[in-house]
Formats: C-alpha cells, sequence, structure tokens
C-alpha cells in the first residue's frame, strides 16, 4: 500500500468512527427522550391516538372603513385528529360555517369541504404526492416516539447541543426525505422534548396528559414562518380506541364526478 492510500483509508476510517459515534450518541438520547414520555411498554402498545379540542389563530380580513387594509381578528375552530398504523391519519376542523376534512390512507390522501346546510353539496380534492409524503411523515412522527426512523427509509442524526430559554439541549435530526425533516431540541437533564422546527415552522409543546401512561402534549403552539400563530388545546386523548379503514377511506362520490388534486 503507498503512501496516498494509506492516507485515504485512515481519513475514511475516521469518518466512520465519527459517523458510528454520532449514531450511537442519536440512540443514547432518543432512549432518554422516550423515557420521559413512558415505559418502552407503554410506548410500543400504541397503535393510534384521537386528539380532540380546539385551534385557536387569527385571520385577516378588510376594513371595513378602508378596503386597503386589513384587521385581524380571532378564529376558533374544533380539531379532531386521529393517528393510527401504521400510516392513516384523519384532521378534522369544524367551524360554524364549515367542516374540512384531511385524510392519509396509507398511499392515498384526500380532502373534503362541507358547509354547513350544505351536506349533500360537499366538494373533494386529491392529495398531491408532496402532500401524501408530509402526511406519511407527520403519522410516523405521532405514533413511534422518536424511534424506527431508519425502516421507513429515514435517518437520525446528533447535531450537538443549543440553549432553549435557558435550558441545555441536544438536537437530534430527524429527515424523512430531502424536503421533509423534524429537528428536535431535547433537555439534556430530562429528556423532555423542548422545542421542534420543520423547514416551515417552530412547534412548542405546553402541559402535559398522561394517558395509558404515555405523556402528551396538552397544547400545541405553532409558530410558522409565515403566517400566524396557531394553538392547538386538547381537551380529550384517546389511545388505542377502535378505528376501522373505512374510517380515513376516501368518500364515495357520484359516477360524473371528478375531483381535482390539489396544488403543490
Amino acid at each position: 500500500m503507498n503512501l496516498r492510500s494509506a492516507w485515504r483509508l485512515a481519513v475514511l476510517l475516521a469518518l466512520a468512527s465519527v459517523t458510528v459515534r454520532a449514531d450511537e450518541r442519536a440512540e443514547e438520547w432518543i432512549t432518554k427522550a422516550r423515557a420521559a414520555l413512558g415505559s418502552e411498554e407503554a410506548l410500543n402498545a400504541v397503535t393510534s391516538v384521537h386528539f380532540i379540542g380546539t385551534l385557536e389563530t387569527t385571520e385577516k380580513v378588510p376594513d371595513k372603513d378602508d378596503p386597503a387594509k386589513t384587521n385581524e381578528r380571532p378564529v376558533r375552530l374544533a380539531i379532531d385528529i386521529i393517528f393510527a398504523k401504521p400510516y392513516r391519519e384523519l384532521y378534522v376542523l369544524r367551524s360554524d360555517k364549515v367542516t374540512e376534512t384531511t385524510a392519509l390512507d396509507d398511499f392515498d390522501g384526500w380532502l373534503r369541504r362541507v358547509e354547513a346546510g350544505h351536506e349533500d353539496r360537499w366538494q373533494l380534492r386529491l392529495l398531491s404526492p408532496g402532500q401524501i409524503k408530509q402526511l406519511r411523515a407527520s403519522t410516523w412522527e405521532n405514533l413511534s416516539f422518536y424511534r424506527g426512523i431508519e425502516k421507513r427509509g429515514g435517518r437520525v442524526e446528533y447535531r450537538g447541543e443549543a440553549e432553549v430559554d435557558g435550558h441545555p439541549c441536544v438536537i437530534l435530526y430527524f429527515e424523512h426525505s430531502d424536503a421533509i425533516s423534524y429537528t428536535r431540541y431535547f433537555d439534556q437533564a430530562t429528556g423532555i422534548l423542548r422545542k421542534t422546527t420543520t423547514e416551515s415552522n417552530e412547534i412548542r409543546e405546553e402541559g402535559s396528559v398522561v394517558v395509558n401512561g404515555v405523556r402528551f402534549p396538552k397544547t400545541l403552539v405553532n409558530k410558522p414562518a409565515n403566517g400566524p400563530v396557531a394553538t392547538i388545546t386538547f381537551d380529550t386523548i384517546r389511545v388505542n380506541e377502535p378505528v376501522t379503514t373505512a374510517m380515513f377511506a376516501m368518500p364515495t362520490v357520484p359516477n360524473d364526478y371528478t375531483a381535482t388534486p390539489v396544488a403543490k
């Protein structure tokens, strides 16, 4: 072996050592983060979670006196979210005027909008491949409790340390694809999740509720890079309630109806 080949081999071995160490540290902190949520037995037993609560945000509306201006007004919606293994999700928003349902049924996704008083004339849209991938990642994130992303073709990476609101944290990067990732900040002392960032959002958890031995957040605060803050408060959380695949299946439509894909 010449000198150049020996140098290259040394570099490769060093890089491999760093990668293995990073993977070990990621697994170490995943174990601690899971312990902050519940026992391994309790976490592994979860097959579905049903969140029921309210979503509060704001929307911009034209000013009554000056149409060129806009004012913000509060919006309060009822919200239902069901996650079921392996990849099923139902997300329902209700106001006094409209109900909007977004669903993932494994590799299929759809959105239905129904105006109050016109339940027989609902609108249906098919979700794009990108939106379906996002929902699949979201379902995994809510049911897997940080472990096993490699089984779905993703990866987790230890990315050092940072401080969040005065708390020393470690950073773990969960990558589902080039376009979908979650960067999570876990408290070094307790393993509690302090903050999550995605490509477009910062998410904070407040309070907690323990159901079937698993700790869930009481409130989620979503701060998008562009747009109003949305606060979701859960009044009820149900674990492993009976769910059927029919709950996530696309609604039956008339033979002459053509569903239109949602724009990416």
